[in-house]
């Protein structure tokens, strides 16, 4: 009883969005969080804003792979356009489509069952305790150059640390001013896919930002290229056309030129290098990004054991190998390029999330989208089913990559925003 009440709760509120912000068709389903089990009945519902439509379409599409479609008539402001009991894991997104308008939502059943769709290379932790113990032996130089900051509570450093990787670990760092010995947590914040656009870049008010959040943090925004800061525009633009062309593809087929080994390896030194600062407690450590920020931020908590804490959104880099058994794979899709495919079974396992999670500590607080193509649900599950560790999962099933479905943001603010907010908040005020 108390479930119908909630979810009449968040109709209604979606209800008063959906006519403000004059959507014309909007989805809802029988579980709000859009997580099923076997045996439970699927019901989805339409409502129409457009009271002129007489002909609509359906899309079905199962396992982010295949799509159904049939055309069915309107039948008044709301009609059921799909139920049925569920038999067996796996996904559905829907979308329903007028002329000019359309409406998506998704589910997933036994969200608990998916697996790797790799085998984990035997020699995974041997390999990744060797590059780290490597990494370490090389000793530090730091090269760090004062920024201006609005506020003179905090200072902030335009830095660039020495790596084993092919380039230096570059971003900014922000802290506290007169902060005391052993009395800060650690943030550290990871950039989604690219090399030009501006989330890709790091920035002091990112730095800043966290840095002043709860009692305050020592934090640095990583880029994930060991890019120069504050470059003019050219600079990246010739970086994304021609050296980091495609960069995911590089070296997929040789797991000691993969361009993820030189990512990760920047935020392992990243992390080495902050968890030397005198001002840190000695206890939290916080990652966290978007997309290949949010894969970033699952990858350093499973190689790094000092990781405390992990707020990612809709993260890439998880199950590429789902592709291979009969599901659409995360982001970069790997396995879906000319590459040679034995070649990187043997080599690309090594980089995949899925696999890195088994050793995590962490408390993962992950958010996920249900009609998100780019990192689909049910790969982000087969890697976050290997930690043993603690997780808060936020389900989204009205949330594609990016937020395409505005209607929905002010619930989205309020509920999974709202959630993820208050952990990062509760975490740096302890």
């Amino acid at each position: 009883m108390i479930r119908i009440f909630q979810w009449f709760l968040v109709l209604l509120l979606v209800l008063n969005v959906f006519v403000a912000q004059s959507q014309q068709i909007i989805l809802f389903q029988n579980h709000e969080n859009g997580i099923y089990k076997s045996g439970d009945k699927v019901r989805i519902v339409a409502l129409l804003q457009d009271k002129s439509t007489d002909s609509l379409t359906v899309k079905i599409q199962t396992d982010f792979t295949k799509w159904t479609t049939e055309r069915i008539k309107y039948t008044g402001d709301s009609m059921v356009i799909f139920e049925k009991t569920l038999d067996k894991t796996g996904t559905l997104v829907f979308e329903l489509a007028s002329e000019n308008e359309s409406g998506s939502i998704g589910l997933i059943c036994n969200p608990d069952k998916f697996i790797p769709g790799t085998q984990r290379p035997k020699d995974f932790d041997r390999f990744w305790k060797n590059q780290i113990k490597n990494q370490r032996l090389l000793p530090f130089q730091v090269l760090q150059k004062p920024v201006s900051v609005p506020n003179n509570d905090y200072c902030c450093y335009d830095m660039e640390l020495n790596s084993t990787a092919s380039k230096p670990a570059r971003g900014y760092f922000a802290k506290p001013q007169n902060a005391k010995p052993r009395s800060l947590p650690i943030v550290i914040y990871f950039h989604a896919a690219g090399v030009k656009g501006d989330w890709c870049r790091s920035e002091p008010a990112n730095a800043l930002r966290y840095a002043g959040t709860g009692k305050g943090a020592l934090c640095f925004d990583l880029n994930a290229h060991g890019m120069l800061n504050g470059q003019p525009e050219s600079y990246y633009a010739e970086l994304e056309n021609i050296e980091l062309k495609n960069y995911p593809q590089i070296g997929a087929e040789n797991k000691d030129q993969s361009y993820f080994l030189g990512m990760y390896l920047r935020l392992l030194r990243t992390i080495d290098y902050m968890t030397k600062q005198p001002e840190w407690d000695g206890k939290r450590i916080l990652v966290l990004g978007e997309s290949q920020g949010g894969g970033q931020s699952l990858i350093a908590a499973g190689l790094d054991k000092r990781i405390t804490a992990v707020v990612a959104t809709v993260p890439a880099m998880c199950d590429w190998g789902g592709t291979l058994v009969g599901r659409k794979g995360s982001w970069p899709y790997l396995f879906s390029t000319a590459n040679n495919r034995e070649k990187m079974l043997a080599n690309v396992p090594y980089f995949d999330a899925v696999h890195a999670l088994k050793n995590c500590k962490a408390t993962l607080v992950v958010e996920v989208g249900l009609i998100d193509q780019t990192c689909p649900s049910s790969a982000i599950y087969a890697a976050l089913n290997q930690a043993k560790s603690k997780k808060i999962i936020l389900t989204a099933p009205y949330r594609a990559h990016h937020f395409t479905q505005t209607a929905y943001k002010p619930l989205y603010n309020k509920t999974i925003a709202k959630s993820k907010d208050d952990f990062i908040k509760a975490f740096l005020s302890k």
